[in-house]
């Protein structure tokens, strides 16, 4: 079992200093966070500027009624797993990386969906920080875009150096100038001729109809980033205060999914149809100017800082795990944002649909495996621990309940992800690997009657931490 960094240990009601816990799981005692204050945290991703972009994308592209169907399935779908892996975090003290172990996966097992899991948040990283860097340099182009890149790449170092308490307060300072930045370009629209003078929500494009292809286009376009935040919130509901529980799991776990998908989906939907363009790193620096390129640099780091946390975590995990390497957390943080630029560097969004593909299969299929271990396997059907155990000596290394289901339905998706099985089914590919990763981990964990979750059984763990 990883030994808990004196730093980390809770000797205080208010600690002075978050804990990372990134190897470990946060004890009863470290559960000290209000639930606004995670909520604060967690809404940094939420008001990513990606999100406001699918709205304007979709809606330009599909329709913007298609686009507000999707924006409200995406919302169902994802504040429930949201809710769902946010219950069983704040229950646990541990986030997805560290619930995998005893989910399903076997500690080896979990430390693949840890790397995947990392890469994803590399790959956000580099998204953003392009995003940011494109969107300055259409103000001041003078600073080159690679510059640009480097810089702001390197920026989010320091801003994420102190864990969690120092994102809180960076989200809660930030957020007052992210709103006055955002009603100014909300005001600045409203004051110019519209490039569509219907209703906004009457926008279709030539040859599309609400309903139909433009609607299956838009719902596979949102199951590319559903399984992200859901998997993301257990990184912060794992320190809900116990008083708190009820009210915490269901802030963090659906309020990010309620902000990022509808309400900042449909600002991008009404901004998309209104400006007659997609990309509101553009749009907003021809509405504000100066102030359109702060707005975007603010709304960027917001989000690429809680990117660079999660990362951090979850690569750390995987290197803990299989190689025994275990630097401090710090260390990761600074990797993350290397990779991030070197992905900037070598042109990540000019492969943003394909990589989406695969991250919506993935870790669709990964939330699905969690969540129905937990609550069909663990709960319902009695196999295996009533708890989630994520210490190796207590596990097997690999268990083919979350490893076969995940391997086999994400190729499965992934065909279909990629046009094997027909554009319809391409756009439900990671709805389908999802469903078939939660009968798959029902049938494996009864043929192997659960043989696979414990090699010993531990004595230690608290009544208070049973999900099951």
């Amino acid at each position: 079992m990883t030994t808990i960094r004196e730093e980390d240990v809770l000797l205080e009601e208010e600690p002075k200093e978050s804990g990372d816990f990134a190897l470990d799981k946060v004890p009863l005692e470290g559960r000290y966070m209000g639930w606004m204050n995670l909520t604060n945290v967690a809404l940094g991703v939420a008001t990513a500027m990606l999100f406001i972009q699918m709205g304007s994308l979709m809606a330009l592209g599909f329709g913007a009624m298609n686009a507000l169907l999707a924006l409200i399935y995406a919302t169902v779908l994802g504040g429930a797993l949201g809710v769902g892996i946010a219950y069983y975090a704040a229950k646990s003290g541990m986030n997805v990386n560290l619930m995998a172990r005893g989910g399903g996966f076997g500690y080896i097992g979990a430390s693949i969906t840890s790397l995947i899991y990392a890469l994803n948040f590399v790959m956000y990283s580099a998204i953003e920080g392009a995003i940011m860097a494109y969107a300055v340099h259409e103000y001041l182009p003078f600073f080159s875009v690679t510059s640009l890149m480097i810089f702001f790449g390197l920026l989010v170092i320091p801003l994420n150096w102190f864990g969690l308490k120092q994102l809180d307060k960076l989200q809660k300072w930030s957020l007052p100038i992210f709103i006055l930045l955002f009603l100014a370009g909300v005001v600045m629209a409203l004051r110019l001729e519209p490039a569509y003078g219907g209703n906004v929500f009457g926008f279709l494009p030539e040859g599309m109809t609400v309903g139909g292809a433009g609607l299956i286009a838009c719902i596979g376009i949102m199951n590319g980033l559903v399984g992200i935040l859901a998997l993301l919130v257990s990184d912060y509901a794992r320190f809900i205060k116990k008083d708190e529980f009820k009210i915490g799991v269901l802030a963090v776990g659906f309020l990010p999914q309620f902000v990022a998908f509808l309400v900042m989906g449909v600002i991008g939907i009404w901004f998309g149809v209104r400006m007659g363009e997609e990309n509101p790193g553009i749009y907003y620096v021809q509405l504000l100017g100066i102030g359109g390129a702060a707005f975007t640099i603010l709304t960027q780091l917001r989000i690429n800082i809680t990117n660079l946390y999660s990362g951090s975590l979850s690569l750390a995990t995987f290197f803990e795990n299989v190689f025994k390497f275990k630097p401090r957390r710090e260390f990761w943080v600074a990797v993350t944002s290397i990779a991030a630029i070197a992905l900037m560097l070598l042109g990540v969004l000019d492969h943003l649909g394909a990589l989406l593909t695969f991250q919506g299969v993935f870790l669709l299929a990964w939330a699905a495996i969690l969540v129905t271990d937990a609550v069909v396997v663990k709960r319902w059907l009695k196999i295996g621990p009533r708890y989630f155990e994520h210490r190796q000596r207590y596990l097997y290394a690999w268990n083919p309940v979350g490893v076969g289901a995940l391997v086999i339905a994400s190729t499965i998706g992934s065909f279909a992800a990629f046009g094997y099985m027909g554009d319809t089914m391409a756009s439900f590919a990671a709805f389908m690997a999802a469903a078939i990763a939660s009968v798959l981990t029902v049938v494996i964990a009864v043929a192997t009657k659960g043989k696979y979750y414990l090699k010993e059984e531990p004595n230690d763990i608290s009544e208070e931490e049973y999900i099951a």
